[in-house]
């Protein structure tokens, strides 16, 4: 695909979900469980938020995707994500991992890795430092929280070798976000520094993948459209707030607003060469 290819493509993605409107199950963090449940939303899907041990089988049984987040962390979570998780990959749905904070603590790091092991995730999104907490072979990991102190750069080499090794796809977001399976890669350059600014952001990116899996079965692309489509949300509503309190009612304005036209003109999504 070529970069109008992509545009086209992002536009045909967001048509679907709109008309399917896919539930989304997540098991996500008490940071982020409003703004990713409004992302969902905006974007055209349908959250249902859930963790109890009780009804992770039964919630697999109706829902289009599951996003697994461990931001806060408990043992008792741990479990309900590998429960969601096997229930949903005996039906075959898609299964985005966000490793918030991996790398930073063992607790994190040892629950992101387990999840992997016994889990059949599909797509992985992470900074560059918690993808670099998953890589096999020793490396320093440079982390502040749940803040990345790496550079997507630097971990480019190491996505694409791990996406291989685990056949998934693995994004790793920053200023430029690289997206690879292991055999092909892709580029996106859409986004906006506000990002930062605002908690929960990086899952809510998630989150934007997680409804463009639920009804595309090319995950490479879907991942890469997602993001797409999000960053250039976010350039949006930059462009019209004033600060990160406007700029996160302005994101959720611009997911649900965002013209076709905009989309054919100003998304960014490159094949790397």
């Amino acid at each position: 695909m070529n970069e109008h290819e992509f545009s086209k493509k992002t536009i045909e993605i967001l048509r679907e979900i709109r008309k399917q409107q896919p539930l989304i199950h997540h098991i996500t963090n008490f940071v982020v469980m409003n703004s990713t449940a409004n992302v969902t939303l905006a974007i055209g899907a349908s959250p249902i938020m859930a963790h109890a041990h009780e009804e992770m089988e039964a919630m697999s049984a109706f829902t289009s995707a599951l996003n697994l987040n461990i931001g806060t962390l408990t043992p008792y979570w741990v479990d309900s994500m590998l429960m969601a998780g096997k229930a949903a990959g005996e039906r075959g749905i898609p299964i985005i991992l966000d490793p918030v904070g991996s790398g930073a603590t063992p607790l994190r790091t040892e629950a992101a890795k387990k999840i992997l092991a016994e889990v059949p995730v599909t797509v992985i999104r992470g900074n560059a430092s918690e993808v670099m907490s998953l890589f096999t072979h020793k490396e320093e990991i440079k982390i502040r929280g749940v803040d990345s102190l790496e550079t997507v750069d630097a971990v480019r080499d190491g996505a694409h070798r791990l996406a291989k090794e685990l056949k998934k796809v693995i994004a790793v977001t920053g200023e430029v976000d690289f997206i690879t399976n292991g055999e092909k890669a892709i580029e996106v350059h859409n986004g906006h520094p506000m990002f930062g600014r605002v908690t929960g952001t990086g899952c809510a990116a998630t989150t934007a993948i997680s409804c463009f899996c639920a009804v595309e079965p090319d995950l490479l692309v879907a991942t890469a459209c997602a993001l797409g489509y999000y960053g250039l949300a976010g350039e949006e509503a930059a462009r019209v707030s004033n600060g990160p309190g406007g700029f996160q009612v302005a994101l959720y304005d611009a997911l649900y607003n965002l013209s076709e036209e905009t989309m054919m003109e100003r998304l960014r999504i490159k094949p790397v060469k």
